[in-house]
């Protein structure tokens, strides 16, 4: 059995992974969970390939069929949405994990440009070495990083907005790009 019909089975079943595929899946708000740094890495690729594969079962036929489970295209859609909603605020901190995105997202992000000063505030040069002075402060990030998708939560739903905590805080392309797809494939279909 391959790992995506495999994961796909799981997932569609929503039982824990954990002894077969090392994911554990869906903590209480219902997001999937495989790592404490950057969780969201995980969940954003996760998420593409569910829809990837929903795609390819929707134009084969729209079920898969292994032993006694079935996997329909409908039902991997659904499971991915469900990961969409989490990340923009559909949990049980009522956070969106994009900033900028929605009324609560994250004020403190792991990201240098985000958290220094902007040449109108603070006209002088800023050094390397005096950057984190910024990045160690505990005052809200003065650039808010529109767009960017952070590790997000915990495997108890649980978000710390603190900077120096990068394991939940520090935005990358690695997540934000699998995404971008998943957001892509909702908006086709609306």
């Amino acid at each position: 059995m391959s790992n995506l019909f495999s994961i796909s089975v799981l997932l569609t079943r929503n039982v824990d992974a954990s002894e077969n595929d090392s994911i554990s899946l869906c903590f209480a708000g219902g997001l999937f969970y495989k790592a404490s740094e950057s969780n969201l890495q995980y969940v954003t690729s996760t998420t593409f390939l569910l829809l990837t594969y929903a795609k390819y079962l929707g134009s084969n036929g729209g079920v898969a069929r292994c032993g006694g489970s079935t996997v329909t295209a409908e039902s991997l859609i659904a499971q991915a949405k469900k990961q969409v909603d989490y990340i923009l605020g559909d949990n049980p901190a009522r956070m969106s994990y994009m900033v900028g995105f929605g009324n609560r997202y994250p004020q403190h992000v792991h990201h240098r440009g985000s958290s220094v000063p902007s040449i109108h505030a603070h006209p002088n040069r800023i050094s390397c070495n005096d950057g984190f002075q910024f990045l160690y402060s505990s005052s809200p990030n003065p650039n808010v990083l529109v767009g960017a998708i952070i590790g997000g939560p915990d495997n108890r739903d649980n978000f710390a907005d603190d900077r120096n905590n990068y394991q939940q805080s520090e935005p990358a392309t690695y997540i934000n790009a699998p995404f971008v797809g998943a957001l892509a494939f909702f908006s086709a279909k609306n």
